[in-house]
């Protein structure tokens, strides 16, 4: 069953739109007699240009190959910050934040504050009879009347339920648990479903009733290697402790089990072990990718995003621990927070071990063969044992997964509508905090991060507790295109730039109209280059639409090369200049989401707005 898990997960990713940004002629400026006159004497800004700007041309747009300055290896830390009765504490500055990384104090470059009303998106939409000018329209439509405000998704929710490892009395409980609170969200949550085996995939909508009968397709599906005994019975814990750890106490249990039952010597154990771990690790690994995907598409989702993990518990063998953090950086990076539910509930260990698998002879009894050999342990005993820590550990995965992005964990409890109704709440108030580290070595080593209040305050701290060093060094152009569009798909509202964004629209016939975005950008406090008697810079301007349930529908980049003479560049530090961008539309109710992004600093500006075409 598990054979086609690879195809299937594909097809979740095929869920999120492909983006392809096309390359804009040229910008048409507008911000006053001033740009418009800079617009007439750089011709550039008017005709189309596909390669580098010749030395007399001052605004212009072109593929270019020079390499945009990023923000080097930026770590960022989400912290939820609760006192002794579990509430969120607001109200902390980035001084009251002390951040380590392997022990060594790091210096907090970047801080935000964020609430659920953070995302909060402007009504901007304006109407005209005709092709709007090129100045910036007020905040009104044409008689005068306020803009309309499109009532648009405020909270995208995912429930991830690990059927892999999931267990059929836990899958019952938390399936109906889900069914019954479906109702309690609100008409602004749109809801999305999704299995770890790509078995079921349910894109976002706020139809409840087409969520209920989504979740009636959850149950229990079984990894390649679950519920499969053989002689030695060895589970991915045990497997892991032998092959990765080199474990003797381990291997002893296995080999003594190994020769009881079944004859086998030491070197059999061997193989046995690695082969457990290959199969668990591609069960795994399977899961991350679906994790991954999952996290992918709702990071496209233009609001505050909320992922919940309901699962049993697996275990983290060594060889694929990074899985599991790549998802949790990308989940960082992206402000997607993760609640997770151990659907176990109010569970007692396990130590007589799966009623399915094959009888066990007696410790005592004697050795099969080879009887001069060393005296028996008691592996049974030994493995009990692991049996035990496995359970143990199977809950702290889940554990790290929601401290490390911000959210609850619920366990050790069987009120599970409590505990649902826990998971799809997302935290009142949050810190951000990024830090570049210093001097960081490119080895694709563990880093152990630590944030605590710096006034000594006993708090309780939610927080990732770690991440991987780079293990090679990424592109640097690349790297400053994936910050844009990561920006662009995100719902946070940046200001290091001085941006205004507006749109106006004018309806073509009655099934069609034309949106357009202006997006002017003041030059006070942006960065320039002095060189050859130029101030210089690279201005990426992204802009996409989205429609009233979060889903990418059109967008557009821009990348303009800036070479203003000094009488140039004191004109538009006072006016400014518009950047006007077209796009084709339906009626309906769209979002509009512009990124502005400078090469030199680097500084970055991503501002929302709305726009309502009607009938």
């Amino acid at each position: 069953m598990r054979g086609s898990l690879a195809v299937v997960v594909l097809s979740i990713w095929s869920l999120v739109p492909s983006v392809s940004f096309t390359q804009a002629a040229s910008p048409e400026t507008a911000g006053g007699a001033s740009a418009a006159n800079t617009a007439k004497s750089a011709a550039s800004t008017t005709t189309p240009q596909t390669s580098a700007p010749s030395a007399e041309s001052e605004i212009s747009t072109y593929e270019t190959d020079t390499a945009l300055k990023v923000r080097v290896n930026l770590v960022l830390v989400r912290v939820v910050v609760r006192n002794s009765a579990g509430n969120p504490i607001g109200g902390l500055g980035k001084e009251d934040f002390k951040l380590l990384d392997n022990g060594r104090p790091q210096n907090i470059s970047t801080f935000a504050i964020e609430t659920p009303e953070s995302p909060a998106v402007i009504p901007v939409t304006t109407e005209s009879a005709n092709e709007p000018a090129t100045a910036i329209p007020e905040v009104a439509n044409a008689n005068g009347s306020p803009a309309k405000v499109a009532a648009f998704p405020q909270r995208f929710v995912v429930l991830v339920f690990d059927d892999v490892h999931l267990l059929l009395q836990d899958s019952l409980a938390v399936r109906n648990a889900a069914t019954r609170l479906s109702g309690a969200l609100s008409p602004s949550d749109r809801v999305a479903i999704y299995a770890t085996s790509g078995q079921v995939t349910q894109d976002f909508t706020d139809d409840r009733a087409v969520v209920e009968k989504t979740l009636l397709g959850i149950v229990p599906r079984p990894g390649r290697g679950e519920g499969v005994h053989e002689c030695p019975d060895l589970s991915y814990y045990q497997a892991d402790l032998i092959e990765n750890k080199s474990d003797p106490q381990a291997l002893a249990a296995a080999a003594d089990e190994a020769k009881t039952n079944c004859g086998l010597g030491s070197a059999d154990v061997q193989v046995a072990a690695r082969r457990v771990l290959s199969i668990a690790d591609a069960d795994t690994l399977d899961v991350y990718r679906g994790l991954g995907s999952v996290v992918r598409h709702l990071a496209n989702m233009p609001g505050q995003r909320v992922m919940v993990l309901v699962s049993s518990g697996f275990i983290l063998g060594q060889q694929v621990q990074t899985g599991i953090w790549d998802v949790i950086d990308r989940a960082t990076r992206s402000g997607i927070v993760i609640n997770t539910i151990d659907a176990r509930g109010l569970y007692t260990a396990d130590v007589l071990g799966d009623i399915a698998a094959r009888p066990q002879q007696p410790p005592d009894k004697p050795p099969m063969q080879e009887p001069r050999e060393r005296t028996q342990s008691d592996w049974q005993g030994a493995q009990a044992t692991y049996r035990v820590q496995a359970q143990l550990d199977q809950g702290a995965v889940l554990q790290g997964v929601a401290d490390s992005t911000g959210g609850t964990y619920f366990h050790n409890r069987n009120d599970l509508d409590a505990g649902i109704r826990q998971a799809l709440a997302a935290p009142v108030v949050s810190y951000l905090l990024g830090f570049s580290p210093q001097n960081l070595k490119i080895d694709g080593r563990f880093h152990t991060l630590t944030v605590s209040i710096a006034n000594g305050q006993k708090y309780r701290i939610q927080a990732r507790n770690g991440y991987f060093a780079p293990k090679t060094i990424a592109d640097p152009k690349e790297m400053a295109k994936q910050e844009v569009m990561e920006a662009l798909f995100s719902q946070d509202e940046i200001l290091d730039l001085p941006v205004e964004l507006k749109t106006q629209f004018f309806k073509v016939d009655a099934a069609s109209a034309r949106l357009t975005v202006f997006t002017h950008l003041g030059l006070k406090g942006v960065h320039f280059r002095k060189l050859d008697g130029r101030n210089n810079n690279i201005i990426t301007i992204a802009t996409a639409i989205f429609n009233e349930n979060g889903q990418f529908v059109t967008g557009e980049m821009r990348e303009m090369a800036l070479r203003l003479k000094d009488a140039t560049f004191e004109r538009l530090n006072q006016s400014g200049f518009t950047i006007k961008v077209g796009f084709d539309v339906k009626p309906g109710s769209y979002i509009v989401r512009t990124v502005v992004r400078g090469a030199e600093g680097p500084q970055l500006t991503a501002r929302n707005g709305t726009a309502v075409v009607p009938d």
